[in-house]
């Protein structure tokens, strides 16, 4: 039987925000069984309830926002929260974004592995993938089939001698997402840069927190971490995108060109369809799982 998961303590942190630039603390508190991922802006009262329903832009990052509050740059720690099966959790921000630390979300997993995770007393709840739910955006592709699992399948395609086309598949477990994708960094040109901070944007990257491509390849010194490392960034951001579901999915999600704004397309297409999906127990689960078996 799968069981709801918080924190067994608090943990802070802190740093800049990847667009803003701006320096902010933040506290990770255990929440009480069915409270789910929420956020608080501390500097401004406001409370945010992790779901697509929040989200308020999806311009080079996702960010959620009420009644003209902003918190921008949650996909990172929102993968490191669903890759870890964490249910309930309160994120506290004293600003407007949340710190990109090294561009990935291992920092987050460490912090959140050291500190410990809690069982709740209360079954933790899925949606359960019954029917195809099909998503097409130009060239872009996601869709949801039936699966007796929980797996992403996702390709991008960049007109990139070093990036070019890359795809991957993995099945979404505790260990496979530490260990696989976690540690994946965000990415970007150096052709956009200019264009970038002329928007207000990217005001906080640098070498130290995303993989930089300039015409000839990567001209970060320390170089990448997976040969792969771009196809698995477009994955953890994905994984943070999807928790705004609200459940973990059982299905097999395949993405062809993600992005922000298209994940949040998928995602409200995916709730319009109520009669390709349903709310299952762990319990349930477990029992059809043992039949496949």
């Amino acid at each position: 039987m799968s069981f709801q998961r918080t924190l067994k303590k608090e943990l802070v942190f802190e740093g800049k925000g990847l667009h803003t630039g701006e320096h902010a603390v933040v506290k990770l508190k255990p929440a009480p069984k069915d409270t789910g991922i929420v956020f608080c802006r501390t500097d401004k009262g406001a409370v945010i309830s992790a779901n697509v329903n929040s989200v308020s832009d999806t311009a080079f990052a996702t960010t959620l926002g009420s009644n003209g509050t902003k918190i921008k740059t949650v996909e990172h720690i929102l993968a490191a929260v669903s890759g870890l099966g964490i249910d309930n959790l309160i994120i506290e921000v004293n600003g407007p974004e949340i710190p990109i630390l090294d561009g990935s979300s291992a920092k987050f997993v460490d912090m959140i592995l050291k500190g410990g995770i809690a069982r709740q007393s209360s079954e933790r709840l899925y949606i359960e993938v019954l029917k195809p739910i099909v998503f097409k955006e130009g060239k872009t592709e996601i869709t949801a089939l039936p699966y007796e699992g929980r797996r992403i399948t996702c390709q991008i395609h960049f007109k990139h001698r070093i990036l070019g086309h890359q795809k991957m598949s993995v099945e979404l477990e505790e260990e496979s997402f530490i260990k696989e994708l976690a540690p994946a960094r965000t990415f970007g040109f150096l052709k956009d840069v200019e264009y970038l901070r002329a928007k207000g944007l990217a005001k906080g990257g640098s070498l130290e927190n995303a993989v930089i491509l300039g015409e000839d390849g990567v001209i970060n010194d320390s170089g990448l971490r997976f040969e792969d490392e771009f196809i698995r960034h477009k994955i953890l951001d994905f994984i943070g995108d999807l928790s705004l579901l609200g459940f973990p999915v059982y299905g097999h999600i395949l993405a062809t060109r993600p992005g922000h704004t298209a994940n949040m397309k998928f995602i409200k297409k995916f709730l319009s369809c109520s009669d390709c999906w349903r709310i299952v127990s762990g319990a349930e689960r477990h029992r059809k799982e043992a039949v496949f078996s």
